[in-house]
């Protein structure tokens, strides 16, 4: 299949997910959605996101709180050291479902700093460069900051570790730099 054919099936899936985040918005079940692009192990990610937020906030003081929210997310990944050959390519996809949580302004603007586990599924094994997983089922851990805008608008930056927790070996693990942009409705 090809890369422009592969692209288009990320695009729709990205749209899919733009809808569907945007009649839940109407119910008010949706708070958010977000798109992110992460490099990092000679592989390129990119991710479509929508996010629902906890009805709990902990130590409220002086106008921050601890709260956080659910990550929906289904991501494409390239891998451009398939089974450690430079230069040969595969892809990947990835769903996933992640309690973030966030030390923020209580008004839920300006700067944050969150940390996260989640769960993800993985439609094949991840074999790249000298690191290959042993299971289709990952756990993603992330840790990151960035700001959020008046208008809802989000800029942030994360680091994300993708491992099984050592279920099974090999485990190298995926490392990651991320980029997100996202809006709060």
């Amino acid at each position: 299949m090809s890369s422009t054919w592969k692209a288009w099936k990320v695009l729709a899936a990205g749209a899919a997910l733009l809808v569907a985040q945007g009649a839940a918005a109407a119910d008010g079940y949706l708070d958010g959605a977000s798109f992110e692009v992460a490099t990092g192990n000679k592989t390129q990610i990119a991710r479509f996101g929508v996010q629902r937020g906890f009805e709990t906030r902990w130590f409220e003081s002086n106008g921050t709180q601890l709260s956080g929210y659910w990550d929906f997310t289904i991501a494409a990944w390239r891998e451009n050291a398939y089974r450690n050959q430079p230069g040969v390519t595969a892809h990947l996809w990835d769903i996933g479902i992640t309690p973030v949580f966030r030390f923020e302004n209580a008004n839920h603007k300006g700067w944050y700093g969150e940390g996260a586990i989640g769960a993800h599924l993985m439609s094949h094994l991840y074999n790249n460069d000298d690191n290959r997983l042993s299971t289709a089922f990952e756990f993603g851990d992330h840790i990151g900051a960035g700001y959020v805008f008046d208008g809802g608008t989000e800029i942030g930056m994360k680091i994300q570790h993708y491992s099984n927790g050592g279920i099974k070996h090999p485990n190298s693990g995926v490392n990651t730099l991320v980029l997100k942009i996202a809006t709060h409705f």
